[in-house]
């Protein structure tokens, strides 16, 4: 994984992988919010129903492909393989202190 992602970040990455519910969860700031191609999910209540229909529930397995920055927004670029998605896509990220603000899922 890439050195050049922040610790939650690689931890929210980390815990897909290994099937951790409650690490995934962790890396979110209380209010955080993932947006999945606009449908979006605030708190960690929203955010643990999104990934058990969506990204641990379905067994999603993530590799990064690449990491760049624009400002305070961390774009990074990833393989999904599971039983949900298959294929290519970026998730931009932004931080609120050690903790992630927002998620956002695209193409």
């Amino acid at each position: 994984m890439s050195d050049d992602l922040e610790p939650a970040i690689r931890q929210l990455f980390d815990a897909t992988n290994r099937g951790d519910s409650d690490a995934f969860l962790d890396a979110f700031a209380a209010d955080g919010v993932v947006d999945d191609w606009g449908r979006t999910f605030t708190g960690h209540t929203e955010i643990a129903g999104w990934n058990a229909r969506e990204n641990i529930g379905v067994n999603s397995h993530i590799d990064v492909t690449g990491v760049t920055r624009d400002g305070d927004a961390i774009k990074v670029g990833v393989a999904v393989s599971g039983d949900g998605y298959n294929g290519g896509g970026a998730f931009t990220f932004t931080m609120a202190g050690d903790k992630i603000a927002r998620m956002v899922i695209t193409g």
